[in-house]
C-alpha cells in the first residue's frame, strides 16, 4: 500500500563543495548593493578549507526540516547512478526522508555546486544536469513543497501542476526557483494553485518586474497572482505575510552569535513556516517558528546541520526576548 505523506518536497536536488576563502574583495553601490565578489585574475587563489555537503538544494532542504519537525516526509527528485547520488540516499535515509519517489539515471552525474564562501555569504556557481524527469504517482500526500528545478524540466513541472489539478485536497507551498521565475504561464498557473507563496524582496520585484520597494505593495501584487497567503523576506529586517484579512511584520530571532554563513535561511524559514501551518499553528505562531530555524541554520556549515526538532524549537520560543512576536501593519 502506498504510504501517504504529510509533506512531499519536490525539487532538484545537490551536492555542495563549501570553499572558504579569505582573498577576495566585495564592491558594492552606495546602498550596499548590487555587490560582486572580486578575486585577483590569472593567478592562484589560496582557500581555507573545503565541506562537501550532499542531499542539499530547496527541496530536500525542505524534507528534513519537516521530518525533524515531526512531519512523515518524502522527496521527489533525481540523482545520477554516481558516488554523490548514493552519498545523497544515505543523508536522506538518515533523516527518515521517503525515497520511494526518487528517480535514480544511469550515466548522468548528480547536481554538484560549487559555493564560494567568503565572511559570512555565499556565491554559489550552479549547473543542473539534464535528467529525463518524470513524475511517479505520489499518492495523496497533506501538503506539496514545490521548488528549484532545472531549466529543461518544463514538461516534468506541467505534469506536477496536472497531477495538483487531479488531487484538489493537496495543499501547495511554492518557493520557486530561478527558472520558474523565469516561466511566467507557469509561474502564474502554481501561484493561483498555492496555499503559501514564497520569495524575498528582490525576487518579488523581479517577478513583478517593479522597482515597488514599499513591502506592502509587494504583497499585495503577489497576493493578485493568486496564492493564499503570501510570505516575502527580507534578510536581516525580517519576514512579511499577507492574506485575505491582514499583513504582518515577523522581526527575526536574535543571533546568540554571529552566523557562519548563510546558505539555506530563506529554505528553513520557508520550510518550517509551512510545517507549521500543516500542524494546524496560525500565520502569527508559523511567523513565530520560522524565524528560529533560521537562526540556528546560519550558526552552521551548510543548510541542514542547524535544523531543529520541534522540541528544541520551543525551547527558544520559551526563552524568546519579549518583543519577538508577529505585529499586524
Amino acid at each position: 500500500m502506498k504510504t501517504n505523506y504529510d509533506f512531499v518536497a519536490i525539487g532538484d536536488t545537490v551536492t555542495d563543495a563549501f570553499i572558504r576563502i579569505k582573498e577576495a574583495s566585495l564592491h558594492c553601490n552606495i546602498n550596499k548593493e548590487n555587490c560582486e565578489i572580486c578575486f585577483r585574475f590569472a593567478d592562484k587563489i589560496p582557500y581555507e578549507e573545503v565541506y562537501m555537503l550532499p542531499a542539499v538544494g530547496n527541496s530536500a532542504n525542505a524534507s528534513v526540516a519537516a521530518s525533524r519537525l515531526g512531519l512523515k516526509s518524502a522527496l521527489v527528485t533525481d540523482l545520477g547512478d554516481d558516488y554523490f547520488g548514493k552519498e545523497c540516499l544515505n543523508v536522506l535515509a538518515k533523516e527518515n526522508i521517503g525515497n520511494e519517489f526518487i528517480a535514480i539515471h544511469k550515466d548522468v552525474k548528480t547536481n554538484y555546486h560549487y559555493v564560494l564562501w567568503y565572511e559570512d555569504d555565499r556565491t554559489i556557481l550552479i549547473k543542473h544536469e539534464k535528467y529525463n524527469y518524470k513524475l511517479s504517482d505520489i499518492g495523496n500526500p497533506k501538503w506539496i513543497y514545490l521548488s528549484s528545478l532545472g531549466a529543461d524540466s518544463m514538461a516534468y513541472q506541467e505534469s506536477v501542476e496536472a497531477y495538483l489539478s487531479m488531487h484538489n485536497d493537496i495543499k501547495l507551498a511554492f518557493q520557486p526557483g530561478t527558472f520558474q521565475m523565469n516561466a511566467p504561464e507557469l509561474l502564474a498557473n502554481f501561484c493561483k494553485r498555492a496555499e503559501i507563496f514564497f520569495c524575498n524582496k528582490e525576487e518579488a520585484q523581479r517577478i513583478l518586474k517593479t522597482a515597488e520597494s514599499d513591502i506592502k505593495e509587494l504583497l499585495k501584487l503577489v497576493k493578485k497572482m493568486g496564492p493564499k497567503t503570501v510570505v516575502i523576506t527580507d534578510g536581516k529586517k525580517g519576514a512579511y505575510a499577507y492574506n485575505e484579512d491582514d499583513f504582518w511584520f515577523m522581526p527575526p530571532y536574535p543571533d546568540p552569535k554571529p552566523p557562519l554563513e548563510r546558505t539555506g535561511a530563506g529554505d528553513a524559514f520557508s520550510s518550517t513556516f509551512t510545517v507549521a501551518i500543516a500542524l494546524g499553528k496560525s500565520i502569527e505562531e508559523a511567523l513565530m517558528w520560522a524565524p528560529i530555524n533560521s537562526m540556528s541554520v546560519v550558526q552552521y556549515i551548510g543548510s541542514q546541520e542547524g535544523l531543529l526538532t520541534a522540541e528544541q524549537l520551543e525551547k527558544y520560543l520559551e526563552t524568546a526576548p519579549s518583543d519577538y512576536k508577529p505585529r499586524k501593519l
